[in-house]
């Protein structure tokens, strides 16, 4: 049995590196990349998507005809949604860095980190193998929490997975486990490509090995990302 997945996060909205929390319009500038991309996406016989008004955006800016998928909607953050990170950060310093370091944590009212990891576990579960190869144009979160299910890291490594947007995060099930492909969607750039290592079966639970710690880039210091860097 072979499933093959690619995932694509929308710009903007990922609470790591942006300052609004919620959905919010994409800008012209990643609607050009994104439209750029389009024809480096791989031949795929269906597209989904999130709700969000971002990802609609994006998927019409690479050209394609998505269905709705509501499995890949954005971690829902309550009270915060439409505030900026500074403004959470400060307001209720305690409960941001709960949140960041807590994956049962939901100071917001909302859903907490491991509830998404096993929304997004679930329907990675239940993709039927008939379904052929699906680009799904998703969420940031959402595509931290593919991963945490595919390589078999606990929870508390969510924030640790840097996820640039309108890079594709491919997923291929087959030998009873994930393999995890990452790559660039802009044809004009020419980037490598590198396959991680096959995790243990994971189409189940995903909070069995320690953590892993892939890093991020560099980007300049505020209160959150001072926050973000002592996660863990």
């Amino acid at each position: 049995m072979t499933i093959r997945l690619t995932l694509v996060s929308a710009p903007g909205g990922d609470a790591a590196v942006d300052p609004l929390l919620g959905d919010a319009p994409v800008s012209e500038r990643s609607v050009r990349r994104a439209g750029a991309g389009g024809p480096a996406l791989p031949v795929h016989t269906m597209a989904v998507r999130a709700r969000s008004n971002r990802c609609a955006q994006t998927a019409d800016a690479f050209g394609l005809t998505a269905a709705v998928e509501p499995a890949l909607r954005d971690l829902d953050l309550g009270t915060w949604c439409g505030r900026t990170v500074d403004d959470v950060a400060a307001a209720d310093p305690d409960g941001f860095s709960a949140w960041l370091t807590d994956p049962d944590a939901a100071p917001h009212e909302g859903e907490s980190v491991r509830q998404l990891c096993r929304r997004t576990a679930d329907w990675l579960d239940h993709v039927a193998p008939d379904m052929g190869h699906v680009v799904a144009i998703t969420e940031a979160a959402v595509v931290r929490a593919a991963l945490i299910h595919a390589l078999a890291l606990p929870a508390r490594a969510f924030w640790h997975l840097a996820v640039p947007p309108l890079l594709p995060v491919s997923l291929t099930w087959r030998g009873g486990h994930w393999d995890v492909r990452l790559g660039h969607v802009t044809a004009r750039e020419a980037r490598p490509r590198f396959l991680l290592p096959s995790a243990a079966p994971a189409r189940g639970g995903s909070d069995q090995i320690a953590a892993a710690r892939p890093g991020g880039g560099k980007r300049s210091r505020s209160f959150r990302e001072t926050v973000f860097a002592g996660c863990g």
